[in-house]
């Protein structure tokens, strides 16, 4: 058999030729049963066709298109009885024809394949308008399906008005372009194909392709352009089902063909536009995406089509993928599908533009003459670049780099045709691997791409042909690898690109506003291309255990030599890829005023250019995890870091003795009260202890010194403060009173009652004996809160839970809920007590599932061991929580009893995952 017959053999509706095995009820519609009774034997007959489709897919014995073409098939059989039996019920419309009306599918439907809880389209059919008889027939079907609880989209229509309505309707026009024959009169089908193939003669091709393309362009900015977001849609998402439909609509409108593979041959339609390859690629990802819809549509009982988080791990198991090696089933899934949506990506890139010149008549490609290109083995046609005519691509491989390297220096657009050549001879730049560290041409010519302007741009379309896992076969590993939380938006490479994109943009001067320090920075770097290699390498070894950072620092000393870096540039590259987590995790991990953390990085650090490079770096990163990440408190905080550690390794007095810095913020803040009595003054400054006046700037120093003066003249027991700081995108919330053990975590279970997320806190308790609690906090959005009633609501919550006429603990419950998606995603608890990184404090780090409350549970079973809270520093990745909490005992000191951590980290520990306390439970403040 030919190649091309054992594919047309595989398409054939069964791949196992199974067919549902049911009773008779149909034949008993045939004496015309009363409605109510033919009801009955309707509905046994679709659970049978509908249980036995599911048995037979979830035992493994149908693949997903088989059993869309099975349960289709199935449906054809009712939907025909229901037909004959309508018309026999209804009485014949007089004086009309019995052979101007029949019954055809359309849509999906129509094209032969149909989901468990997908809509079946139905077209009927008419010469002329139906009339009050006909209407009826129609009425009386449609009922009887609907009482079925099949889910129908529906039109009723002569032969002119389907093609007027398509004329003015894509959506008309795409629905009946998959017509299909159920019942009724056929001349009546026959003359609406054979006028409906006129109009679309007469319409062309070129305003179908001119829509669709608008259409899609419309829904992948709905459903996600990127064809790698983590929680994608199966079926309108870029990459997905419907991407695949419009390949085949386009081949269907154009050739009239029904399956891909007679597209296959040089004796097809248009020459042989696909390989059989090809087409077995269209056919695989068909049938997975397929399987995969199939699986959600059961799983959740409806037409869900978002393969969600809750739902990955389901689907995937379902679909038999168990855990490999280091890599999770869920996520061995997932990297199928996101393969599988590259594939799709890559089979429009192939088919689309020879398609659209096999209808459209193109002129002959005339390659305009310039002896730079013709002697790289390119040419300039229709004002895009392409590979020289008759140009051996196999032979020179590297000629695929200076395509794309000659077009973004051109500015120009890689002809479709050119980039049909690369997806086609990728594999070849394998032998550009092998010759990498002796041929320097093509390690120059990637890396120039790799630094060069717009390069995200231009990596993207490599990554896409599949160039760059040829060339670097450890990037292959992360191609669709997605990490299964709710903090990253993307699949890790995409995410590799998104940040080098980011780059671009901070060296165009755009990011200026939202990171300016970086920006400026970044002006100054001198080992720029070492950045770039760096932000390329920085994720490369995730996927394997361990830890990647590490690992990825190895493959770059490996691989930077290949790539023509020197020495230098191979040591920075690997330097920054062990450490590019250092300074973000410092920053929201660590008490930056504790001048211990910022001699520590400075050590680790140890020049201003690798400062630079890390900052840069880090902002990058950052960004390119997801729209939601970045903020303007994370903002100042990587500022804050960066000015203190460049200080230090300037030599400069960041980090002087303690009592010199002290000395200097009360002299600063003494300054901004020069109109104060001296008495007044001096009772102000002898209220902070140290670690106050090292927490804040000299301006805040006064507003505390205004509160307090003012709660002394009124006696006021509870002040509550906001002040929203939009350059940071947080509101501050200043609370002053009497202290008492257990403080600080009812104020955080009042901020989380309020709707509010705290993202950093000071606790400072003064000479007077009255605590000055400082919170920083932010709304769901991850922006300041402006509102005037949710302040007022915060400084309510906050009295009344201090006051014990709130019941905490059942509040907290309250507002406790999250999205079903994302509770498949589990968080390890985990409690690290660390006596090293800082001189004065234990330092307490707590990883979990964030929730609300949670920061008062757990700061509840701290201050319950006896232990008091100094600081807390809170960062959120997705639902993972990382709190980190500065404390000392009771005496002011470390904790170094080793019973007492233990005891510490159990209670610690059991706060992560609470059990519902029973209302009222909570008793009020001492």
């Amino acid at each position: 058999m030919t190649e091309t017959g054992r594919l047309a053999e595989a398409h054939l509706p069964y791949g196992t030729g199974w067919r549902p095995t049911l009773g008779g009820d149909l034949d008993a519609l045939s004496a015309v049963p009363p409605r109510d009774r033919a009801l009955v034997l309707l509905r046994r007959h679709l659970g049978q066709i509908q249980g036995q489709v599911q048995a037979e897919f979830e035992a493994g014995r149908l693949a997903g298109l088989a059993a869309a073409r099975t349960l289709a098939e199935a449906m054809d059989g009712l939907i025909a009885a229901i037909h004959r039996y309508s018309l026999a019920v209804t009485a014949p419309a007089p004086g009309m024809p019995a052979d101007g009306f029949c019954l055809a599918a359309t849509g999906g439907y129509g094209r032969g394949v149909l989901a468990p809880f997908s809509d079946i389209d139905l077209l009927f059919l008419s010469d002329n308008p139906l009339d009050q008889h006909g209407r009826r027939a129609v009425e009386f079907m449609l009922y009887l399906l609907w009482d079925l609880g099949v889910k129908v989209g529906h039109a009723t229509r002569s032969v002119e008005e389907c093609i007027e309505d398509a004329r003015t309707d894509l959506t008309v026009q795409t629905a009946l372009l998959d017509h299909r024959f159920l019942g009724g009169d056929r001349s009546t089908y026959a003359r609406f194909a054979d006028r409906f193939a006129e109009a679309r003669a007469e319409w062309g091709m070129g305003q179908f392709l001119a829509a669709k393309r608008l259409e899609r362009g419309a829904r992948h900015k709905r459903y996600g352009d990127s064809p790698y977001l983590v929680e994608p849609h199966i079926k309108e998402g870029r990459g997905g089902l419907r991407d695949l439909q419009t390949m085949y609509w386009f081949a269907k409108y154009a050739f009239n063909v029904d399956k891909m593979w007679q597209l296959v041959g040089p004796d097809s339609p248009g020459g042989g536009l696909l390989t059989a390859q090809e087409a077995r690629a269209f056919r695989r990802a068909w049938s997975f995406l397929w399987s995969v819809r199939f699986h959600l549509h059961y799983v959740t009982g409806r037409a869900e089509e978002r393969l969600t988080f809750d739902l990955q791990p389901v689907v995937g198991a379902r679909m038999g993928y168990t855990r490999h090696g280091k890599q999770d089933g869920v996520e061995r899934f997932m990297k199928h599908l996101f393969l599988t949506a590259r594939e799709v990506v890559r089979l429009k890139r192939l088919l689309e533009p020879a398609i659209e010149r096999a209808t459209l008549g193109a002129p002959a490609l005339q390659p305009v003459g310039d002896k730079a290109l013709a002697a790289a083995g390119l040419a300039m046609a229709e004002g895009q670049i392409l590979f020289a005519p008759g140009y051996d691509v196999a032979a020179d491989p590297a000629v695929m780099l200076r395509l794309v390297r000659a077009a973004r220096d051109r500015a120009v657009e890689v002809h479709p045709l050119a980039l049909r050549a690369l997806i086609r001879n990728a594999r070849y730049a394998a032998r550009l691997r092998h010759e990498m560290a002796q041929e320097a041409g093509a390690a120059a010519l990637f890396l120039d791409i790799l630094t060069g302007k717009q390069s995200a741009r231009w990596l993207r379309t490599l990554n896409e042909a599949g160039i760059i896992s040829r060339l670097i076969p450890d990037w292959a590993r992360i191609v669709g690898l997605m990490q299964f939380d709710t903090y990253h938006v993307f699949t890790v490479e995409e995410h590799t690109i998104e940040a080098i994109g980011v780059l671009n943009a901070m060296e165009r001067g755009e990011l200026k506003d939202v990171a300016p320090v970086a920006s400026e920075l970044i002006g100054q770097i001198q080992s720029r291309r070492a950045l770039y290699v760096a932000l390329l390498l920085h994720d490369i070894a995730k996927g394997r255990g361990g830890d990647h950072s590490e690992l990825g620092a190895g493959i770059a000393q490996e691989l930077c030599p290949k790539l023509g870096l020197s020495p230098e540039e191979t040591e920075t590259v690997s330097w920054l890829v062990l450490n590019h987590l250092l300074v973000s995790q410092t920053a929201f991990k660590r008490d930056i005023d504790d001048p211990k953390t910022i001699l520590d990085l400075a050590e680790v650090v140890q020049s201003p250019e690798r400062l630079r490079l890390l900052l840069v770096l880090t902002v990058a990163d950052m960004r390119a995890v997801g729209p939601k990440v970045w903020n303007g408190w994370k903002a100042t905080l990587l500022r804050e870091i960066y000015w203190r550690v460049a200080e230090v390794l300037a030599g400069g007095l960041s980090v002087p003795e303690r009592d010199v810095r002290v000395a200097r913020a009360k002299e600063a803040a003494a300054a901004l009260l020069a109109d104060w009595s001296a008495a007044d003054r001096e009772r102000f400054l002898s209220r902070g202890y140290p670690g106050y006046w090292l927490s804040f700037d000299p301006e805040t120093h006064a507003r505390h010194a205004g509160l307090m003066r003012e709660v002394e003249r009124t006696g006021a027991p509870l002040t509550v403060r906001t002040e929203v700081l939009e350059s940071r995108a947080v509101t501050e919330v200043t609370v002053y009173t009497a202290d008492h053990p257990g403080l600080f975590s009812r104020i955080a279970g009042a901020l989380a009652v309020a709707g509010a997320s705290i993202v950093d806190a000071r606790i400072h308790t003064m000479t007077n004996g009255m605590a000055l609690d400082t919170f920083w906090v932010q709304d769901a959005a991850g922006g300041a809160l402006d509102a005037p009633h949710r302040l007022a609501r915060l400084a309510v919550v906050i009295e009344q839970a201090l006051s014990g006429r709130l019941r905490l603990a059942e509040e907290i419950r309250k507002v406790r809920r999250e999205p079903a998606r994302l509770r498949a995603v589990t968080v390890p608890p985990r409690v690290v007590i660390d006596n090293h990184a800082s001189n004065t404090h234990t330092v307490i780090e707590v990883n979990g599932r964030d929730r609300p409350g949670l920061l008062h549970d757990v700061t509840q079973a701290i201050s319950e061991q006896g232990v008091q809270i100094a600081s807390a520093h809170v960062t959120t990745y997705g639902v993972r929580a990382v709190d980190v909490f500065y404390v000392k005992d009771l005496f002011g000191l470390k904790l170094d009893n080793g019973r007492k951590v233990e005891g510490l980290r159990s209670a610690v520990l059991a706060a992560l995952t609470p059990s519902p306390a029973p209302s009222g439970a909570e008793a009020a403040p001492a």
